[in-house]
């Protein structure tokens, strides 16, 4: 174990946070270890858009531990608490209200705030951003039967927001300049396939933004890029994207450059301070890669942070993974598969179960795959491992996968 690691501060309880936590006391970490967090309790985010905005399920179902377990690992959860800084030259973070938290290594799991582009009219309450479960109960509260909702951007949470609109009752209008959405995450066809699925539901689809918001007696009036009238909503939903909280970051003097920048073992430019989840660049080989904005990115940003302090190795990398489910479908992504030169489909594309593989040459790079986890979890070995495969057989949805794994 590293030395002198007596004291541990993790700021924020989102995945990353308290995967941090688990990490550490799994890998026998023993000393103080405290995890500040600014809500009720640390809760998990992806039922926000789906589950928890539909009404499914309630507030505490969405913890991402059991109250006891803080206890159970030693765990000081000081809730709720913000903290207002960093302090590299005393060791420790500052709380809003002067609390003073002396730490040996601090880790910053501080997530993000939903995008809010300065469009003209975005300040109207009827606008409505997602990431926290104050916004999901707001939105929720709009989602009436017949309302009229406007979803922009057609991405993971736009799409899911939508999905859960409709199946509300809501007539929804989705819109995004893309064509199509998500194509850089699933590949073009498995893309432009996902996004015909909402107009099958019932979702009306435009490929436009949004110029402005205007507040008139019959509702909120949208004025959508390209169309000559504008139209008239009960409430719209901005799902563009996420903004990183670097704010504790750069008073701390880190490096900062479109995210919080760390090293392959999550430290930042003080070695003292990890950092881990939404926020954070990583610099490998010299090259800083893009944000990893998923669920399981965050989990094994916290798992190397752990290592990091513990003096353990890393857990072995793996081809990035993540999930969405929209319209009663359940798709997962693995690996790149808008780099793949060919497309290997096992099954029908657009008839569920069916995996699409992406391939260049005889080597995997990516897969989606809709109602089918089996073959994401293959594609994911395959990745990993480089290994060659026959396209003939792949395509072949009697052929076994695991044999194909072991060449």
């Amino acid at each position: 174990m590293a030395a002198h690691v007596e004291r541990i501060v993790i700021v924020g309880g989102g995945v990353g946070g308290v995967s941090t936590a688990a990490a550490l006391r799994a890998g026998g970490y023993d000393g103080e270890l405290t995890l500040v967090d600014a809500g009720e309790f640390p809760y998990d985010r992806p039922p926000l858009s789906k589950e928890f905005l539909a009404g499914a399920k309630d507030f505490e179902q969405l913890a991402l531990q059991r109250p006891e377990w803080y206890d159970e690992q030693k765990v000081r959860l000081v809730n709720p608490a913000t903290v207002t800084a960093l302090r590299a030259d005393r060791a420790g973070v500052e709380l809003a209200d002067g609390t003073f938290l002396p730490a040996d290594r601090v880790v910053l799991a501080v997530g993000g705030e939903a995008a809010r582009p300065p469009i003209p009219g975005g300040d109207d309450p009827r606008v409505h951003v997602l990431r926290t479960a104050e916004d999901a109960e707001r939105l929720r509260s709009a989602l009436l039967p017949g309302a009229r909702i406007l979803v922009v951007g057609a991405g993971l949470i736009g799409a899911e927001v939508a999905s859960t609109a409709r199946a509300l009752g809501c007539e929804v209008v989705l819109a995004d300049p893309a064509a199509p959405p998500l194509a850089g995450a699933v590949g073009e066809q498995v893309a432009a396939w996902l996004h015909g699925v909402h107009a099958e539901r019932g979702v009306t689809t435009v490929r436009a933004g949004v110029e402005s918001f205007t507040a008139t007696a019959s509702g909120l009036q949208a004025r959508l890029s390209g169309e000559e009238h504008p139209r008239v909503f009960d409430a719209a939903v901005l799902g563009v994207g996420m903004v990183p909280q670097t704010a504790l970051a750069r008073a701390a003097g880190l490096e900062v450059y479109g995210g919080i920048v760390v090293d392959e073992g999550q430290s930042t430019s003080n070695p003292a301070v990890l950092a881990v989840g939404d926020p954070v660049r990583r610099r490998c080989d010299g090259v800083l890669l893009p944000r990893a904005e998923h669920w399981e990115a965050a989990q094994l940003d916290g798992r190397r942070a752990a290592a990091t302090v513990l003096g353990t190795p890393a857990p072995a990398p793996t081809a990035s993974w993540f999930w969405t489910d929209r319209h009663g479908l359940h798709v997962e992504a693995v690996g790149e598969p808008a780099a793949a030169e060919t497309l290997v489909v096992r099954g029908v594309l657009g008839v569920p179960p069916f995996a699409a593989f992406g391939l260049r040459g005889h080597i995997v790079v990516g897969a989606v795959a809709v109602d089918d986890p089996t073959s994401v979890r293959a594609a994911r070995r395959m990745i990993d491992r480089a290994t060659t495969v026959d396209p003939g057989r792949l395509a072949d949805p009697s052929a076994d996968l695991r044999r194909m794994l072991r060449g």
